[in-house]
């Protein structure tokens, strides 16, 4: 007897969204409650599947990120594709995750699925003690990552700031996104040797201490020779 017709496993299609901003000097990352199971109850990002096989996927990941958090106009990057194939208890399950790193980001506003969505620090989403689902904290320590390095080539961490901030105020945030205490000498050094990435303005602005520090606003570059390597 010939071989049956060879029939390709049935798989579906997903996307989860790393969308991360600053509150309180602190890196937040965007959680939901789900309010279905599987992990019932369990903090996850947001996400989902696709609606159907003529959805756009990116156009998928900006409708979970509005009707599970009410959030929209958010730049959107492709992150990385998760296939392993015990991912997900349903079944065969691949996801695209893409990543968002914006200042000034509102409150969410849970919706469909989700029983509740709201910002965590990052630290406190890692923690161990946190329950989350599926492989979403491998998928969060990628986003992390991603966006620890995009501070280290690009110049995003301006667009945190005020229009017009002291080096102070810029050390503060790649503080916060890597999670480590600069040496204020080292930092200026190499934000001054980064040419084009900040710029002077205005008259010098006194600090908490009383002393006076120079403003500066961001400079014409958007990826930085040299880049601002971690310690």
């Amino acid at each position: 007897m010939p071989d049956s017709p060879w029939q390709p496993p049935r798989i579906l299609l997903a996307v989860d969204l790393v969308i991360l901003t600053l509150r309180e000097a602190r890196l937040h990352i965007l959680l939901v409650e789900r309010g279905i199971a599987p992990f019932l109850g369990a903090l996850a990002l947001p996400g989902g599947f696709l609606h159907d096989e003529h959805e756009d996927i990116e156009a998928a990941a900006r409708r979970e990120l509005s009707e599970e958090a009410g959030l929209s106009d958010v730049h959107l990057e492709p992150l990385a594709v998760y296939g392993e194939p015990d991912r997900d208890p349903r079944g065969r399950v691949v996801s695209v995750a893409y990543l968002a790193v914006a200042p000034r980001l509102p409150e969410p506003v849970a919706g469909t699925d989700a029983a509740g969505a709201s910002w965590m620090p990052v630290e406190d989403a890692l923690a161990p003690g946190t329950e989350l689902a599926f492989d979403h904290r491998r998928i969060i320590v990628d986003g992390v990552e991603r966006a620890r390095a995009k501070l280290e080539h690009t110049a995003l961490a301006t667009a945190f700031c005020a229009e017009t901030f002291t080096i102070s105020e810029l050390q503060q945030v790649y503080e916060a996104v890597w999670d480590v205490r600069l040496d204020p000498r080292n930092f200026y050094r190499k934000v001054q040797g980064a040419h084009g990435f900040i710029v002077a303005d205005g008259p010098m602005r006194k600090t908490p201490n009383g002393r006076p520090a120079r403003l500066f606003r961001a400079g014409p570059v958007h990826v930085l020779n040299p880049p601002m390597t971690r310690p």
